[in-house]
């Protein structure tokens, strides 16, 4: 895939937001938002599952997103603790103009996007390694691809399954995969664009 990434900044509730968008040839389908995992534990919009999350919305034809949280690189503002996270989300989403975008996001990224899926209607979603207890994590659409690694040790499958079980909600399962997916990036690339409708 040629790479076609530039940064941007947009206007949010606490001052600029730093993104980076990956663009697809020709027109775009839509917008993804993805967002990263938990900034005061190193999360970025560089973050190594991040990244090809992104790549994998491209591929699908989608306009890429990754906004950096409040207080990270060279977005301004400090950590809000999943509140004022979702209202940086919302502002993104806005100013690309996704009228019904997929969100998309990895460990806090993804608790934080079952916020804002309250807030307006997805397109569709994907969660992976959901930070379930790390922050409340909402319950989200019935088409929502869930995927968690078999060995995740920072987020147990156990904590993840007890939240999708009431919403018979799916979980996609990678064996042998930890919590950051090392050396099974392509599956979970594979996973999204196989799943896709």
């Amino acid at each position: 895939m040629r790479s076609t990434t530039r940064r941007e900044f947009v206007s949010g509730p606490a001052g600029k937001i730093e993104c980076a968008v990956d663009l697809p040839d020709g027109k775009a389908r839509g917008v993804a938002l993805v967002a990263h995992p938990h900034p005061l534990f190193g999360g970025t919009l560089d973050n190594k599952v991040a990244q090809p999350l992104a790549r994998a919305f491209v591929e699908l034809g989608y306009a890429a997103w990754r906004p950096n949280f409040r207080g990270i690189g060279a977005s301004e503002g400090s950590h809000d603790e999943g509140r004022g996270e979702v209202d940086d989300l919302a502002a993104v989403v806005e100013h690309a103009k996704g009228e019904k975008p997929v969100l998309a996001g990895f460990s806090f990224g993804a608790a934080v996007q079952t916020r804002l899926a309250q807030r307006l209607k997805p397109e569709r979603m994907v969660l992976v390694g959901l930070a379930v207890k790390h922050l409340e994590a909402m319950p989200v659409p019935a088409d929502t691809i869930l995927i968690h690694g078999e060995l995740d040790t920072t987020v147990p499958l156990a904590d993840v399954l007890d939240w999708a079980r009431p919403q018979d909600l799916p979980v996609v399962v990678v064996p042998g995969a930890d919590h950051f997916f090392h050396r099974r990036l392509n599956i979970l690339r594979a996973i999204v664009q196989n799943g896709w409708k």
